[in-house]
């Protein structure tokens, strides 16, 4: 079986690594990680970074969720700490600051970037790796190194485009919710698209195929609190969006993001009404019918009906499956059902405070107003997301860097 690298191991133990550690003799480093950022061995990114010759770690960044990942729900703040083992302060950036301060860029001379990402648009790693690529854009003294890793959903691209003006930090840029991106080239692309000044490195990964998006090879190590598995990333897509409503995303289960439910839903309707109206976005993954009593957050200690989408084995096909489409057509179900159910939260969500989370989540409020209009046709939804997809694909096509490497 042909072995996969991601970035870091690429940097610390590959060949073609080797002109990237002979940079890095006697500079100060900074590393922007979480719990995923380890190898093959599962040896954490900044233990390996510092066997290195000639090698000084002088800062530590975390993302939301925290640098050792203990935080489990938005706008749940980490706050600075100190790596005993290392001697160097831990800054985070889902804190009092969501961007670098002057002080920290001070800091260092290399900042690499290690993160694993689930390909999709509101996970706010993509965020903050832009924010980054802004903060930096000015200082001509300072670096910024991608070390890549797979995205888990490959060249998968689904979901509408976020629209100018919805910016959030669920949201940083136009691109649809799947966007078949890996962070190095999310970073290239941003990098290009807003004529940025930023000295970029992208530590590529060796042997990784998007045909085979999780290498078998390689172990996962959740991310996030919520992601505990590929399959979670899998439906992540769609089931994000539970978030801006009122139906459990599985929270305080140990099937988060890959179930939902409610207690006051009809869901034998539900499946009468997907069945009837839209078939199709059943294919490709199985939907297995649960009841599930959360221990917190939505429903906590209450049974809550509903499915389990299971993305994996024999009920898993990538090439059918479409989550954000399944997940919108469940909305459109319950609408249609229950007329009056009281779909949508209300702010805040991620720092906004005004808008529907809904919209801050997926991009605008077209797919909340296709959900509400009841004279709204599945052929309204679909012009308007195949167009989007399109239209991202034709845009990132360059920007694809591992395209037949096996």
């Amino acid at each position: 079986m042909p072995r996969t690298w991601f970035g870091s191991e690429v940097l610390i133990d590959h060949e073609k690594g080797k002109r990237f550690r002979d940079r890095l003799r006697d500079v100060r480093v900074g590393i922007l990680a979480h719990p995923a950022s380890v190898d093959r061995e599962l040896r954490p990114v900044w233990e390996r970074v510092t066997q290195l010759a000639g090698v000084r770690i002088t800062a530590l960044f975390g993302p939301q969720h925290g640098f050792v990942g203990d935080k489990q729900d938005n706008m749940i703040e980490s706050t600075d700490s100190y790596h005993e083992q290392l001697g160097a302060p831990v800054f985070s950036l889902y804190g009092d600051a969501r961007r670098l301060r002057g002080d920290w860029i001070d800091l260092f001379d290399v900042l690499l970037v290690d993160v694993q990402d689930v390909g999709v648009r509101v996970y706010t790693f993509l965020t903050t790796i832009a924010y980054l690529l802004e903060d930096l854009a000015e200082r001509g003294d300072k670096e910024i190194w991608i070390l890549d890793r797979p995205n888990p959903v490959g060249r998968a691209v689904e979901g509408h485009r976020l629209r100018p003006g919805n910016e959030s930090f669920v949201g940083v840029a136009g691109i649809p919710m799947q966007h078949g991106l890996t962070v190095g080239e999310f970073a290239l692309w941003y990098v290009q698209t807003r004529g940025l000044n930023t000295r970029l490195e992208v530590i590529r990964m060796v042997g990784w195929s998007p045909a085979l998006p999780w290498p078998v090879d390689q172990v996962w190590v959740q991310p996030s609190p919520n992601m505990p598995a590929v399959y979670t990333a899998r439906a992540y897509p769609g089931t994000v969006m539970l978030e801006g409503t009122t139906i459990s995303e599985a929270r305080g289960t140990t099937r988060p993001l890959s179930m939902f439910g409610h207690p006051d839903v009809n869901w034998s309707e539900v499946d009468r009404w997907l069945t009837g109206n839209a078939p199709e976005v059943r294919e490709g993954v199985g939907m297995r019918k649960v009841v599930f009593e959360p221990t917190f957050h939505k429903f906590a200690g209450r049974a809550c009906a509903g499915y389990e989408l299971v993305a994996e084995g024999r009920h898993y096909d990538p090439s059918r499956f479409r989550p954000y489409r399944l997940i919108a057509y469940v909305f459109k179900a319950i609408r249609s059902i229950h007329p009056d159910f009281p779909l949508w939260t209300a702010p805040p969500y991620e720092y906004e405070y005004e808008r529907l989370p809904i919209d801050v989540i997926t991009g605008s409020e077209l797919l909340r107003r296709w959900v509400d209009d009841e004279a709204a046709t599945a052929d309204d939804l679909e012009h308007l997301l195949a167009a989007d997809e399109q239209s991202w694909r034709e845009e990132i096509r360059r920007h694809l860097i591992y395209e037949g490497e096996r």
